[in-house]
């Protein structure tokens, strides 16, 4: 059975390119380093890939949850670090897309269309860990314009991209709720930079905290309306996050269990000239491992298909797939070093930084704890806040 639909098959085959051609030579180096990955997301941009999410008037590709799940599965099986930089960009363009103004549309959709502008989410906070729909960052009138105050922490891309999609309290009380999203200009005055966050794995995100001390951000670069809480958090925001990062999950779960197929096949004993592969607890195992990953797989594309189909259903299957992604990835990348041995506990080796990258699920926001409360009261008819 074909995993990917069929239609999106062409497009994988250019993302599995870029991958392959220029991901994959540069991932150790950018893991080694903690290098954000400027050769891939060039080698993107000239593939015409920036712009999944931007309609085709504008010179996107007008690609919706499946293509996301696809592209980003296809990345990180060459480099995960690489895989979340282009998946916030791609996220950061949906909420952008979502209710752009013809303005918005000419000044940021169009030139991410071009590959000329990369974006990112700037949400998540050091007050409230998972609950990234909550925001103490201040947005001020002033006149006709705002100013932002706040401190944001995890911005992937952070001090690379050219736009943040940054979440803000109203700037007033509001019947719709508190949260807000403005667009703020990588250049902005008064925008600056913490030190970058040493990670275990996905060392290549460019994670780092942002300052914004009365940062000038034009009305025009308001995003939706104000207050738009649970609207664009869980029909926009949260959606896409979270189908990028099941895509993520599996694709480094994937590259994993490749990588200890190899190794079984090649590896032979010297007293017998037996490859390992022959081995009865070897085949049980591998059988098992690519079990647990296809059923991951499976559900992460059947949620993206039902939230391009606009499903009642869909955020749930959504919440589900991040969760099962995450756990299967750090089970399989742990399961698949015991099957390569020594070898791939090295410093350097690749099965060791799959294992790392894959540990970053169960402490991503939002958690998986969390992730099934949501589901939890969703199935039950219960607001989910």
């Amino acid at each position: 059975m074909k995993v990917i639909p069929a239609r999106l098959r062409p497009l994988q085959a250019r993302f599995a390119a870029v991958a392959r051609e220029v991901l994959m030579p540069h991932a150790a180096t950018v893991d080694r380093e903690a290098r954000w990955p400027e050769a891939g997301f060039a080698a993107l941009a000239d593939a015409g890939l920036m712009g999944l999410h931007v309609p085709k008037r504008l010179g996107g590709l007008e690609e919706g949850f499946s293509a996301l799940v696809m592209a980003t599965e296809t990345l990180a099986q060459a480099c995960a670090s690489s895989a979340l930089c282009y998946g916030m960009h791609c996220v950061g363009s949906a909420v952008i897309a979502a209710k752009a103004t013809r303005d918005q549309e000419e000044r940021y959709l169009a030139l991410i269309a071009q590959g000329r502008h990369i974006t990112t989410l700037a949400l998540s906070e050091p007050g409230h860990g998972s609950h990234a729909y909550l925001a103490d960052t201040e947005l001020r009138q002033d006149g006709l314009d705002y100013r932002v105050c706040g401190i944001k922490q995890f911005v992937t891309n952070g001090s690379y991209a050219d736009s943040y999609v940054v979440s803000t309290k109203a700037s007033e009380p509001n019947e719709q709720g508190e949260f807000s999203c403005v667009l703020v200009d990588g250049s902005a005055a008064g925008l600056s930079w913490l030190a970058p966050w040493e990670g275990m794995g996905l060392r290549g995100n460019s994670s780092r905290g942002m300052r914004l001390d009365n940062v000038p951000v034009p009305r025009a670069n308001r995003l939706g309306d104000e207050g738009d809480e649970v609207w664009y958090f869980f029909q926009i925001i949260a959606p896409y996050f979270l189908i990028a990062m099941a895509g993520i999950y599996n694709g480094i779960a994937q590259a994993a269990l490749a990588n200890a197929l190899t190794h079984v096949r090649e590896r032979t004993f010297s007293h017998s000239g037996e490859s390992l592969a022959r081995a009865d607890m070897i085949q049980d195992k591998v059988g098992a491992l690519w079990r647990r990953a296809q059923q991951a797989r499976l559900l992460a594309y059947h949620a993206a298909e039902l939230a391009d189909a606009n499903d009642p259903d869909a955020l749930q299957e959504i919440l589900a797939s991040k969760v099962s992604a995450g756990e299967m990835a750090v089970e399989v990348a742990t399961e698949a070093m015991a099957l390569c041995g020594g070898t791939a506990y090295g410093e350097n080796a690749v099965q060791a930084r799959l294992l790392r990258d894959a540990h970053a699920a169960p402490v991503m926001s939002p958690t998986a704890a969390l992730l099934r409360l949501w589901a939890g009261r969703l199935l039950l008819g219960i607001p989910i806040l």
